[in-house]
């Protein structure tokens, strides 16, 4: 029976989306699992849970920046801060959604990752995010104007809809047979689940989900 793939929620401002990318592919082929890749906009998350990012929060920002350099480290993959964050991100999420092919959007996430947070010049002018196309082999002039059109956009707002549908409440999120696993931290967590070795059991969910609360500030 063919297994579901992996979905993955992502905007390309997050660098922890980015540390989760660089071990995807590996995790995906070691459990028989496709991935399938979803740009949403983190933005439109936050706004509409009333919420703020890491970069947003000025004492957590420096210890975000901090974190993710060490879990970079730790993961022996390329890091380097852009020049500015938060940036926006919306033409690479757009032309990244233009992309039908699944092999071809596969290459065009990790070229846009690369320009953003290994080093690459970022992707805040248009002429990075169209370098960091053609770069694996697609036609920028093309894809570029195909990401402005309405049928993008929507879509794009279709994919952030659909996270928060879902529960979801930011990036990097993956979906694996309806559970979902948020941060570069689950990972492992995710792997447990996926060889059916998740600790929490049905019951146990059940009773978290619908658990009282006793105290609130507000």
């Amino acid at each position: 029976m063919k297994r579901a793939p992996l979905r993955f929620f992502f905007d390309y401002v997050s660098p922890y989306a980015y540390l989760a990318w660089t071990q995807l592919p590996a995790l995906a082929e070691r459990h028989g699992r496709t991935l399938e890749l979803v740009p949403v906009l983190f933005a439109g998350v936050l706004n509409t849970l009333g919420t703020t990012g890491p970069a947003e929060v000025p004492r957590k920002r420096f210890y975000a920046y901090k974190h993710v350099w060490r879990i970079a480290h730790e993961l022996g993959v390329p890091f380097v801060m852009p020049a500015a964050h938060p940036f926006n991100p919306l033409l690479a999420l757009r032309v990244t959604i233009a992309v039908q092919d699944t092999e071809a959007r596969r290459r065009l996430v990790s070229a846009l990752y690369a320009a953003v947070w290994a080093g690459g010049g970022g992707l805040v002018e248009p002429e990075r995010v169209s370098a960091a196309v053609a770069s694996v082999g697609l036609d920028a002039r093309a894809l570029l104007a195909v990401a402005q059109t309405s049928a993008v956009k929507d879509q794009l707002r279709r994919n952030t809809e659909e996270l928060l549908a879902l529960e979801g409440f930011g990036v990097p999120t993956l979906l694996a047979d309806g559970e979902l696993f948020f941060g570069v931290d689950s990972l492992g967590h995710l792997e447990l689940f996926l060889r059916g070795e998740d600790p929490i059991t049905r019951e146990e969910m059940e009773r978290l989900r619908n658990l009282p609360i006793a105290s609130s500030r507000i």
